[in-house]
C-alpha cells in the first residue's frame, strides 16, 4: 500500500509492503537524480541484520550510530555531522535512516542542518518508526531537560516501511510500538471489541493514514497536529526520568501507554468524559498487552515538574484530553488536579 502525506510544498509517500526496502533504489534513480553519493546512518546491530541486503543505486557510505535513545544527543550528532564533511556530502545528496525512531529523528535531524538542508530517505525498522516518527519531518534529538527539544521540521523525500524488518524486532520494542498505535486507535474513537478484527498490517496503515493526513492539515503543529501528542505529556515526563536511571527502564510506547491511560483519568476528573471513557482506554490498552505501572522510584512531584518542562506545556500543565465531541489542546490544567489525578493513578496500582 501506498499513503501519500499531501503537503502543498513537498508531498510524498509512505510506502507499506514487505519488501519495500528494495524499491528505495529505483526511488532515488527517478526522484532524487542529482544524489551520486547516499550515506545510510544506521547501528551496528542493525547491520547484521538478515534484511540488511538491499542496495541504494548509487554510491553508498554507511555510518554506525548507538542503538536508542542514546544516539539522539548534540555529541552523536556532531560526530555525524562531521563525517558527512570527510565524506564531502554535497547538498544534491541523500542520507538514508535505516532504524528505529531514535535513529530516524537523528538522521532527519542531521539531513535538517547539514549544508543548511539535504535530502533525507526514511526507512524505518521498527513499528514505532513505521507508525509515527519517520513520518511527519519532526526531527529532533534530546537535552538533559527533556525528549526532543531541539530539532527542525524537515520532510523525507519518501518513507518505506517494510513489514519484513518487523519480523526481527523483539518483543518489548514490538509493545512499544503498539503503545503509539493504541494512540491512534483511541484518537479515532474505536473500541477494544474491533481489535479483535484487525490484523497488525491493517493497524500500521490506519497509524500512518491518520497521521498522514493531520500533517497534511497541519505540517508545523500549530493547530490539529498536536493531537498526535495524546498520551504524551505524563508519557514524556516518566520516559525522560526512566532514562536518566537506566537507558532500557521504559521504551516510548510503554511510557505513551501510561499517558493515555492517565489523560482518559485526567479528562474524567475535568468532567470532559465518563466512566466508560477510562474503562474502554484500559480495555484497548491491556488488548493491545501494554501494562500502566509507573516506575518505583519516580516520585510524583518529579514527574509533575518534568510534566512542566515537557516542550509541549507552553508554560502551563497542557494536555490532549478527550472530551464529548472528540479530543482538544486543553491548556491551563491547574497543578493541584495534575497531581491529584497522578496520585489517584498511582493508587491503582
Amino acid at each position: 500500500m501506498v499513503i501519500t502525506v499531501p503537503l502543498a510544498a513537498h508531498p510524498y509517500e509512505v510506502v507499506l509492503d514487505a519488501g519495500a526496502r528494495h524499491q528505495v533504489a529505483p526511488f532515488l534513480a527517478a526522484s532524487c537524480p542529482r544524489a551520486k553519493v547516499g550515506v545510510i546512518v544506521t547501528s551496528p546491530s542493525l547491520r547484521t541484520m538478515p534484511w540488511f541486503d538491499f542496495e541504494l543505486g548509487i554510491a553508498t557510505h554507511v555510518i554506525e550510530v548507538p542503538d536508542g535513545e542514546s544516539a539522539k544527543d548534540f555529541s552523536t550528532l556532531a560526530r555525524l555531522c562531521e563525517q558527512l564533511a570527510n565524506l564531502q556530502i554535497s547538498r544534491g545528496d541523500v542520507i538514508v535512516g535505516v532504524g528505529g525512531g531514535a535513529i530516524t529523528d537523528l538522521a532527519g535531524f542531521a539531513a535538517a542542518v547539514y549544508l543548511r538542508g539535504i535530502a533525507v530517505v526514511q526507512m524505518p525498522t521498527s513499528l514505532v518508526g513505521q507508525v509515527d516518527a519517520a513520518i511527519g519531518g519532526k526531527t529532533a534529538i534530546n537535552l538533559s531537560a527533556g525528549k526532543n527539544l531541539v530539532g527542525a521540521f524537515h520532510q523525507p523525500r519518501a518513507v518505506f516501511c517494510d513489514f519484513e524488518m518487523l519480523a526481527t524486532l523483539a518483543e518489548r520494542e514490538r509493545l512499544s510500538g503498539l503503545g503509539e498505535i493504541a494512540k491512534c486507535w483511541l484518537l479515532e474513537g474505536r473500541n477494544a471489541q474491533e481489535l479483535e478484527a484487525t490484523s497488525l498490517d491493517d493497524l500500521i496503515m490506519l497509524a500512518v493514514q491518520l497521521k498522514a493526513d493531520i500533517v497534511a492539515e497541519d505540517e508545523f503543529e500549530s493547530g490539529r497536529r498536536a493531537l498526535l501528542n495524546y498520551g504524551h505529556t505524563l508519557g514524556h515526563a516518566v520516559e525522560v526520568l526512566a532514562l536518566a536511571r537506566d537507558a532500557n527502564e521504559l521504551r516510548h510506547g510503554e511510557a505513551v501507554a501510561l499517558g493515555l491511560a492517565y489523560a482518559a483519568r485526567l479528562a474524567h476528573r475535568l468532567g470532559r468524559v465518563d466512566g466508560s471513557a477510562i474503562a474502554n482506554h484500559d480495555q484497548v490498552l491491556a488488548s493491545f498487552g501494554l501494562g500502566q505501572l509507573v516506575p518505583d522510584g519516580l516520585s510524583t512531584d518529579d514527574i509533575v515538574n518534568a510534566m512542566g518542562h515537557d516542550k509541549k506545556a507552553h508554560h502551563d500543565f497542557t494536555f490532549v484530553l478527550a472530551g464529548a465531541d472528540g479530543f482538544d489542546v486543553v491548556r491551563g490544567v491547574d497543578r493541584s488536579i495534575v497531581v491529584e489525578v497522578l496520585e489517584s493513578f498511582r493508587g491503582e496500582q
